[in-house]
């Protein structure tokens, strides 16, 4: 059976996981600048949402995934079809992103997992993870997101690069917890 979720909550988790992303990347990189580029077309055609001008260093495009169910479960879902119905790739597939920050929002969690590598490393094992349907409304009408279900310590074990950071590490004051 598919979860089920409307549109507005969908929008809520997803504006909360990038206000606790951009505090997360500030915190990396206190002389850095962080763009919200989530209603470029440009930047949506390439699956990214926010654009890390970091200090000294090269430009990271930034993909945001929260997650309100799985924080207690420790898994992440790894979107593969965006929208059943229409047949649109995941956003996991097709982001041309370099890091995905992963958001659980229950616990504030952030997880910077490198995209280009988490991604090999999921094609090559995906046959080991079960699928997931979620419906969200829109209006009247729905349309079913599909999504591998992976527990994240297997992937913060065998990606290079993947990391946890705690509530703690990140948050000053609890700015971000809005």
């Amino acid at each position: 059976m598919a979860r089920s979720y409307s549109m507005l909550a969908v929008r809520g988790a997803a504006d909360r996981a990038v206000a606790v992303a951009r505090t997360y990347l500030r915190s990396e990189d206190p002389g850095g600048e962080v763009h919200d580029v989530q209603a470029d077309p440009r930047f949506q055609a390439r699956g990214v949402d926010l654009v890390w001008e970091r200090t000294g260093a090269r430009l990271l495009g930034v993909e945001v995934k929260g997650d309100r169910q799985a924080g207690r479960r420790g898994t992440y879902f790894f979107e593969l079809v965006s929208n059943l119905e229409k047949d649109t790739p995941g956003c996991f597939l097709y982001s041309q992103a370099d890091v995905l920050l992963y958001v659980f929002l229950q616990t504030l969690e952030v997880h910077r997992l490198p995209l280009v590598e988490t991604r090999a490393w999921f094609l090559a094992h995906a046959a080991s993870y079960p699928l997931r349907h979620a419906r969200t409304r829109v209006g009247a009408q729905a349309y079913t997101t599909v999504g591998a279900v992976v527990p994240a310590r297997h992937v913060l074990g065998a990606v290079a690069g993947a990391r946890r950071v705690p509530r703690s590490r990140w948050e000053a004051g609890g700015q971000a917890a809005g």
